[in-house]
């Protein structure tokens, strides 16, 4: 039996019975990542209370907006303390056992899902279920803080559930913080998104994990006629840190926009993989995804655009640009179109390269010391992704993290605890 499928069968009692996910997982070992074989993780499944100081995480590395923020500690979710009417923030947990009528059934078909995403079926423990109401708008946005902390290493397994309803317009911004960067945490994450019938939904995300951090995210999005979805990720500090983005855009004037923003350094090895499929018609979708990758760091992204054959008048885009900072630095790029219908308008493209010699020559004729100039080119490349960003104090907040992070990287110091030390 394998280790987890036995941790299962251990754990029926505290997990509840999940046939289903035991099949679903048990069919698809032999495709698990690697990264999920070693026994070294301690899982608690039992979801006992572990030590934790939450207000350290808000000191420097979680970005402040005008919202109250719901914590998930170790995946154990915590509740924001003020909620606006029609909104409900959760934890999944207590959702599935007292309202089960408000989760939805998993947008995954069958063959989409993943190694991971069954074993997360299989073991999750807890998470955030979140419902913006029919009609809602919700001026400020939502925040959901994952906080990882604990006194030995940890393997979670975590999954947020969205559901935004009819003609809603919401916002949340979701960040992932290591307070503790001498122990190895392994994440694994799946989030769902439900926008229906012309709701409008934008989630932001920041990561600012350690390098002993291992992470495998998937989320999973839907949109109904008329909906738009919108999001922005940035990574700025990670260890390995693997995420799938799916979005389906299922009936006439559906809209995404994706986008994503990457500063690696050391030996840290951000993944984004994207997949968007069009399904109706007249329905549109843009993406742009930035890496900087500096020291020996192994960067990836590819992503995939599928035109189905009854999405006829889809408009899609996709751009992948990178900067190398470094020599030893890699980018692996591999954007791809598959196109079933006529009457669209779709293109793709990735570039890889350094700073412009010729700028930084400007730049330095001009009196400003070349590890600055470098800086404030680094910064110009990714202000187009910082500037898409739906939550306004996020913008702002995120202009002085990357600014921060690039100040990190000339002084030599590459990681989460050393950038907050020195700037505190």
């Amino acid at each position: 039996m394998n280790q987890y499928s036995k941790l299962y069968s251990e754990n029926v009692d505290s997990l509840g019975r999940r046939p289903e996910a035991l099949e679903a997982f048990e069919a698809r070992v032999p495709q698990l990542d690697r990264v999920f074989e070693p026994e070294t993780y301690a899982v608690n499944l039992r979801r006992l209370k572990l030590p934790v100081d939450a207000a350290l995480s808000f000191k420097c590395a979680v970005p402040a907006v005008s919202a109250s923020p719901a914590l998930i500690v170790n995946d154990i979710f915590q509740p924001a303390r003020r909620l606006p009417d029609g909104v409900t923030l959760m934890s999944l947990r207590a959702a599935a056992e007292l309202h089960p009528e408000l989760i939805p059934a998993s947008l995954r078909k069958r063959e989409e899902i993943t190694a991971e995403s069954a074993l997360n079926d299989l073991l999750w423990t807890d998470g955030a279920l979140i419902r913006i109401g029919r009609g809602i708008h919700l001026a400020r946005p939502l925040q959901l803080v994952n906080i990882l902390s604990a006194p030995m290493d940890l393997l979670t397994f975590r999954r947020i559930v969205i559901v935004a309803e009819p003609d809603s317009d919401a916002s949340l911004l979701i960040c992932d913080h290591t307070q503790d960067s001498e122990r190895n945490y392994l994440v694994n994450e799946l989030i769902e998104v439900r926008v229906e019938q012309g709701a409008r939904f934008s989630l932001d995300r920041v990561e600012e994990s350690s390098p002993l951090t291992v992470r495998r995210s998937e989320m999973h999005v839907s949109l109904d006629s008329d909906a738009k979805f919108k999001s922005a990720s940035a990574v700025l500090f990670c260890g390995d840190s693997d995420s799938k983005i799916h979005v389906d855009l299922l009936a006439p004037g559906a809209e995404a926009e994706i986008n994503g923003m990457v500063i690696a350094s050391g030996e840290e090895a951000p993944k984004f993989h994207t997949f968007i499929v069009h399904h109706g018609e007249h329905t549109s979708s843009n993406q742009t995804f930035k890496f900087v990758a500096d020291g020996q760091s192994n960067c990836v992204f590819d992503g995939l655009i599928k035109v189905m054959q009854s999405a006829r008048f889809t408009e899609a885009y996709q751009s992948n640009h990178n900067l190398l900072a470094s020599s030893e630095a890699r980018m692996h790029a591999e954007p791809a179109l598959e196109i079933y219908c006529d009457d669209v308008k779709c293109s793709h493209g990735a570039t890889t390269g350094q700073l412009d010699p010729a700028a930084l020559f400007y730049m330095r004729s001009r009196g400003i010391p070349e590890d600055e100039a470098k800086q404030m080119l680094m910064e110009a490349f990714l202000a187009d992704v910082i500037n898409s960003v739906s939550i306004e104090s996020l913008r702002d907040r995120l202009r002085h993290l990357v600014e921060r992070r690039f100040s990190a990287l000339g002084s030599g110091h590459d990681s989460c605890a050393n950038c907050v030390a020195l700037n505190p």
